[in-house]
Protein backbone atom coordinates (compact mmCIF):
# COMPACT_ATOMS: atom_id res chain seq x y z
CA UNK A 1 0.00 0.00 0.00
CA UNK A 2 1.14 3.52 -1.10
CA UNK A 3 0.18 7.16 -2.25
CA UNK A 4 -0.11 8.34 -6.00
CA UNK A 5 0.94 11.75 -6.83
CA UNK A 6 -0.78 13.33 -9.69
CA UNK A 7 0.69 15.38 -12.26
CA UNK A 8 -0.15 19.09 -11.95
CA UNK A 9 -2.78 18.92 -14.66
CA UNK A 10 -4.81 21.44 -12.67
CA UNK A 11 -3.98 23.62 -9.38
CA UNK A 12 -5.85 21.14 -7.31
CA UNK A 13 -3.96 18.00 -8.62
CA UNK A 14 -0.82 20.12 -7.94
CA UNK A 15 -0.69 19.05 -3.94
CA UNK A 16 -2.92 16.00 -4.34
CA UNK A 17 -1.60 12.78 -2.59
CA UNK A 18 -4.04 10.28 -2.30
CA UNK A 19 -3.53 6.24 -1.86
CA UNK A 20 -3.20 3.74 -4.02
CA UNK A 21 -6.17 1.29 -4.05
CA UNK A 22 -3.40 -1.70 -5.52
CA UNK A 23 -4.41 -4.07 -2.04
CA UNK A 24 -8.56 -3.31 -2.62
CA UNK A 25 -9.93 -6.02 -4.46
CA UNK A 26 -13.73 -5.44 -4.42
CA UNK A 27 -15.58 -2.45 -5.50
CA UNK A 28 -19.14 -3.41 -4.18
CA UNK A 29 -19.78 -4.07 -0.55
CA UNK A 30 -21.35 -7.39 0.91
CA UNK A 31 -25.04 -6.31 0.48
CA UNK A 32 -26.14 -8.62 4.17
CA UNK A 33 -23.90 -6.52 6.07
CA UNK A 34 -24.24 -2.86 4.52
CA UNK A 35 -27.12 -0.36 6.13
CA UNK A 36 -28.42 3.22 5.18
CA UNK A 37 -26.23 6.59 6.73
CA UNK A 38 -28.54 9.36 7.07
CA UNK A 39 -26.34 12.78 7.38
CA UNK A 40 -27.59 15.21 10.44
CA UNK A 41 -25.85 18.27 8.77
CA UNK A 42 -25.20 18.87 12.47
CA UNK A 43 -28.76 19.68 13.28
CA UNK A 44 -30.03 17.53 16.44
CA UNK A 45 -33.94 16.58 16.71
CA UNK A 46 -35.92 19.87 16.14
CA UNK A 47 -33.53 21.28 13.38
CA UNK A 48 -31.38 23.24 15.43
CA UNK A 49 -27.51 23.62 14.77
CA UNK A 50 -25.68 22.07 17.57
CA UNK A 51 -22.58 21.19 15.80
CA UNK A 52 -21.08 24.12 13.19
CA UNK A 53 -18.56 23.12 9.74
CA UNK A 54 -20.77 20.01 8.72
CA UNK A 55 -22.96 19.76 5.91
CA UNK A 56 -23.04 18.37 2.09
CA UNK A 57 -20.75 15.23 1.63
CA UNK A 58 -20.84 11.82 -0.92
CA UNK A 59 -23.69 9.57 0.36
CA UNK A 60 -22.28 7.02 2.15
CA UNK A 61 -23.35 3.28 3.45
CA UNK A 62 -22.07 2.00 6.52
CA UNK A 63 -20.50 -1.43 6.87
CA UNK A 64 -21.24 -3.54 9.73
CA UNK A 65 -17.64 -4.43 11.76
CA UNK A 66 -17.46 -7.32 13.70
CA UNK A 67 -15.04 -5.75 16.71
CA UNK A 68 -16.02 -8.46 18.82
CA UNK A 69 -14.97 -11.72 17.32
CA UNK A 70 -16.95 -14.04 19.29
CA UNK A 71 -17.42 -16.62 16.91
CA UNK A 72 -14.54 -18.68 18.46
CA UNK A 73 -13.06 -21.35 17.02
CA UNK A 74 -14.43 -21.37 13.51
CA UNK A 75 -11.79 -20.39 10.78
CA UNK A 76 -12.65 -17.80 8.51
CA UNK A 77 -11.61 -17.19 4.86
CA UNK A 78 -10.66 -13.52 3.74
CA UNK A 79 -12.82 -13.17 0.52
CA UNK A 80 -11.91 -9.64 -0.26
CA UNK A 81 -9.90 -6.61 1.12
CA UNK A 82 -12.00 -3.35 0.52
CA UNK A 83 -12.25 0.26 1.16
CA UNK A 84 -14.60 2.00 3.62
CA UNK A 85 -16.04 5.42 3.41
CA UNK A 86 -16.65 5.43 7.08
CA UNK A 87 -12.68 4.77 8.75
CA UNK A 88 -9.39 5.55 7.59
CA UNK A 89 -8.42 1.47 7.58
CA UNK A 90 -9.23 -0.89 4.96
CA UNK A 91 -11.76 -3.59 5.72
CA UNK A 92 -11.86 -7.67 4.79
CA UNK A 93 -14.83 -9.92 4.19
CA UNK A 94 -14.79 -13.09 6.32
CA UNK A 95 -16.16 -16.18 5.45
CA UNK A 96 -16.65 -18.43 8.41
CA UNK A 97 -16.55 -22.08 7.67
CA UNK A 98 -20.62 -22.25 9.14
CA UNK A 99 -21.44 -20.03 6.34
CA UNK A 100 -21.43 -16.57 8.36
CA UNK A 101 -20.22 -13.36 7.12
CA UNK A 102 -18.51 -10.45 8.20
CA UNK A 103 -16.47 -7.18 8.15
CA UNK A 104 -13.05 -6.86 10.25
CA UNK A 105 -10.53 -3.91 10.18
CA UNK A 106 -7.93 -5.46 7.85
CA UNK A 107 -4.63 -5.06 9.57
CA UNK A 108 -1.35 -5.02 7.62
CA UNK A 109 0.14 -8.12 5.90
CA UNK A 110 -3.37 -9.70 5.57
CA UNK A 111 -4.45 -11.31 2.21
CA UNK A 112 -7.12 -12.59 0.37
CA UNK A 113 -7.35 -16.36 0.85
CA UNK A 114 -5.92 -16.49 4.37
CA UNK A 115 -7.24 -17.71 7.14
CA UNK A 116 -7.72 -16.67 10.63
CA UNK A 117 -9.67 -17.55 14.06
CA UNK A 118 -10.50 -15.67 17.20
CA UNK A 119 -10.57 -17.62 20.75
CA UNK A 120 -8.09 -18.79 22.57
CA UNK A 121 -6.72 -21.69 20.86
CA UNK A 122 -6.06 -19.62 18.36
CA UNK A 123 -2.50 -19.16 17.12
CA UNK A 124 -0.32 -15.34 17.58
CA UNK A 125 -0.67 -14.90 14.02
CA UNK A 126 -2.07 -11.12 11.73
CA UNK A 127 -5.25 -11.57 12.03
CA UNK A 128 -6.26 -13.61 14.58
CA UNK A 129 -7.99 -11.99 17.94
CA UNK A 130 -7.27 -13.67 21.13
CA UNK A 131 -7.39 -13.03 24.92
CA UNK A 132 -4.55 -10.61 25.92
CA UNK A 133 -3.36 -13.14 28.50
CA UNK A 134 -2.94 -15.72 25.66
CA UNK A 135 -0.47 -13.17 23.14
CA UNK A 136 3.30 -13.42 23.88
CA UNK A 137 5.27 -10.39 25.36
CA UNK A 138 6.30 -7.80 22.52
CA UNK A 139 3.46 -8.51 20.46
CA UNK A 140 1.94 -5.88 18.26
CA UNK A 141 -2.21 -5.34 18.51
CA UNK A 142 -4.91 -3.82 17.70
CA UNK A 143 -8.60 -3.31 18.13
CA UNK A 144 -8.33 -3.58 21.83
CA UNK A 145 -11.15 -4.53 24.30
CA UNK A 146 -11.53 -2.08 27.29
CA UNK A 147 -13.58 -4.55 29.04
CA UNK A 148 -14.38 -8.36 28.30
CA UNK A 149 -16.42 -8.87 25.35
CA UNK A 150 -17.43 -5.27 25.12
CA UNK A 151 -15.82 -5.49 21.23
CA UNK A 152 -12.51 -3.31 20.21
CA UNK A 153 -12.66 0.29 21.04
CA UNK A 154 -8.50 0.67 21.17
CA UNK A 155 -6.04 1.32 18.03
CA UNK A 156 -8.95 0.67 15.22
CA UNK A 157 -6.90 3.67 12.58
CA UNK A 158 -5.14 3.21 9.92
CA UNK A 159 -1.40 2.78 10.52
CA UNK A 160 -1.78 2.58 13.94
CA UNK A 161 -0.52 0.14 16.68
CA UNK A 162 0.43 -0.82 19.97
CA UNK A 163 2.49 -3.50 21.58
CA UNK A 164 2.40 -5.81 24.67
CA UNK A 165 5.19 -4.95 27.09
CA UNK A 166 4.46 -7.10 30.09
CA UNK A 167 2.22 -8.98 32.52
CA UNK A 168 0.95 -7.77 36.39
CA UNK A 169 -0.95 -10.18 37.82
CA UNK A 170 -4.53 -10.28 36.07
CA UNK A 171 -3.69 -7.54 33.89
CA UNK A 172 -1.23 -6.80 30.97
CA UNK A 173 0.40 -3.34 30.49
CA UNK A 174 0.44 -1.73 26.91
CA UNK A 175 2.00 1.13 25.16
CA UNK A 176 -0.37 2.82 23.11
CA UNK A 177 0.11 4.71 19.92
CA UNK A 178 0.20 7.75 21.62
CA UNK A 179 3.46 6.94 23.85
CA UNK A 180 1.02 6.44 27.07
CA UNK A 181 1.39 2.68 29.09
CA UNK A 182 -1.64 1.69 30.58
CA UNK A 183 -2.98 -1.57 32.69
CA UNK A 184 -5.84 -3.59 30.41
CA UNK A 185 -7.09 -6.74 32.27
CA UNK A 186 -5.49 -9.96 30.69
CA UNK A 187 -9.75 -11.17 29.66
CA UNK A 188 -9.78 -8.43 26.79
CA UNK A 189 -9.04 -9.87 23.78
CA UNK A 190 -7.13 -7.97 20.55
CA UNK A 191 -6.19 -8.89 17.27
CA UNK A 192 -2.42 -9.23 16.43
CA UNK A 193 -0.58 -6.92 14.27
CA UNK A 194 -1.00 -3.56 13.20
CA UNK A 195 -3.24 -1.75 10.93
CA UNK A 196 -2.89 -1.46 7.29
CA UNK A 197 -3.21 1.76 5.07
CA UNK A 198 -0.25 3.07 6.82
CA UNK A 199 0.49 5.67 4.47
CA UNK A 200 -3.22 7.29 5.23
CA UNK A 201 -1.04 9.93 7.00
CA UNK A 202 0.91 11.25 3.74
CA UNK A 203 -2.70 11.55 1.91
CA UNK A 204 -3.25 15.37 0.91
CA UNK A 205 -6.55 16.45 -0.27
CA UNK A 206 -5.37 19.28 -2.94
CA UNK A 207 -8.22 21.34 -2.87
CA UNK A 208 -11.03 22.65 -1.09
CA UNK A 209 -13.46 20.30 -2.35
CA UNK A 210 -12.53 16.96 -1.46
CA UNK A 211 -12.76 18.10 1.89
CA UNK A 212 -16.35 19.21 1.12
CA UNK A 213 -16.97 15.76 -0.78
CA UNK A 214 -16.10 14.35 3.37
CA UNK A 215 -19.15 16.36 4.36
CA UNK A 216 -16.99 19.20 6.53
CA UNK A 217 -17.84 22.72 5.68
CA UNK A 218 -15.27 25.44 5.94
CA UNK A 219 -14.00 26.18 9.42
CA UNK A 220 -13.98 29.98 10.73
CA UNK A 221 -11.40 30.88 12.53
CA UNK A 222 -12.15 32.77 16.18
CA UNK A 223 -9.71 35.45 15.07
CA UNK A 224 -11.41 36.57 12.24
CA UNK A 225 -14.38 36.97 14.26
CA UNK A 226 -16.24 39.82 15.87
CA UNK A 227 -15.73 40.16 19.63
CA UNK A 228 -19.63 39.14 19.69
CA UNK A 229 -19.56 35.66 18.15
CA UNK A 230 -15.84 35.05 19.49
CA UNK A 231 -13.84 35.30 22.62
CA UNK A 232 -10.34 35.87 20.31
CA UNK A 233 -12.39 38.36 17.84
CA UNK A 234 -11.99 42.06 16.61
CA UNK A 235 -9.48 44.44 17.02
CA UNK A 236 -7.34 46.92 14.93
CA UNK A 237 -5.76 44.74 11.64
CA UNK A 238 -4.57 41.43 12.62
CA UNK A 239 -4.78 40.76 15.96
CA UNK A 240 -3.47 37.63 18.00
CA UNK A 241 -6.52 37.17 19.79
CA UNK A 242 -5.12 36.74 23.35
CA UNK A 243 -4.80 33.32 24.92
CA UNK A 244 -6.51 30.21 22.57
CA UNK A 245 -9.57 29.94 23.98
CA UNK A 246 -12.89 28.20 22.61
CA UNK A 247 -15.96 29.86 21.55
CA UNK A 248 -17.55 29.88 24.60
CA UNK A 249 -14.59 31.33 26.89
CA UNK A 250 -12.68 27.73 27.81
CA UNK A 251 -8.73 27.85 27.74
CA UNK A 252 -7.19 25.86 25.05
CA UNK A 253 -3.74 24.25 23.90
CA UNK A 254 -2.30 23.90 27.53
CA UNK A 255 -5.40 23.69 29.58
CA UNK A 256 -5.47 20.68 31.54
CA UNK A 257 -9.13 19.30 30.68
CA UNK A 258 -9.28 15.90 32.28
CA UNK A 259 -10.69 14.94 35.26
CA UNK A 260 -8.84 14.86 38.82
CA UNK A 261 -10.77 11.61 39.96
CA UNK A 262 -11.13 10.52 36.59
CA UNK A 263 -12.00 6.18 37.22
CA UNK A 264 -9.78 4.84 34.99
CA UNK A 265 -6.75 7.38 35.85
CA UNK A 266 -5.45 4.35 38.11
CA UNK A 267 -5.31 2.21 35.22
CA UNK A 268 -2.60 4.53 33.68
CA UNK A 269 1.31 3.83 34.27
CA UNK A 270 2.17 6.86 31.94
CA UNK A 271 0.99 9.41 30.18
CA UNK A 272 1.08 10.21 26.78
CA UNK A 273 3.72 12.38 25.35
CA UNK A 274 3.31 15.72 24.76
Amino acid sequence: MGTRKLKPTSPGQRHKIIGAFDTITASAPEKSLVVGRRKSGGRNNTGKMTMRYIGGGHKQRYRLIDFKRRKDGIPATVKTIEYDPNRSARIALLYYADGEKSYIVAPDGLEVGQTVMSGEMAAPEIGNALPLAKIPVGTIIHNIELRPQQGGKLVRSAGTFAQLTSREEKYVVIRMPSGETRRILSACKATIGGIGNKDHSLECSGKAGRTRWLGRRPRVRGVAMNPVDHPMGGGEGRASGGHPRSRKGLYAKGLKTRAPKKHSSKYIIERRKK
